[in-house]
């Protein structure tokens, strides 16, 4: 399987992982890269900053220029890796709906 050659991962740093959901930000360098993998629950991208994801499916790359603010979602078991397009570093939240009826209010917000 193919997949993106990096010299730096990108980095995650879960927020919130329960029985519900999981929430993940995840930080890219330029050229910085995910690693290959899928996802077991469907999810939702909200990108932090402006830039173009670089999306391998295994077979081939789609460049994904966002929008900061601009969000999307995935259904569950598409193996990928993603790599930041762009010449500065990004970042986005990711959040894994593992039970979308369970989620809690948070009292915080």
């Amino acid at each position: 399987m193919m997949t993106f050659r990096c010299e730096i991962p990108a980095r995650p740093t879960v927020q919130q992982d329960d029985d519900a959901v999981r929430i993940t930000r995840w930080d890219f360098a330029p050229g910085s890269a995910t690693g290959w993998h899928e996802h077991g629950w469907p999810y939702v991208v909200v990108m932090l900053v402006a830039g173009t994801l670089l999306v391998h499916d295994g077979a081939k790359v789609t460049a994904v220029p966002l929008a900061q603010g601009q969000s999307y979602t995935r259904v569950a078991g598409i193996k990928h890796d993603v790599m930041n397009g762009s010449d500065y570093p990004i970042a986005f939240v990711e959040i894994e709906l593992k039970q979308p009826y369970d989620i809690a209010p948070n009292p915080g917000a």
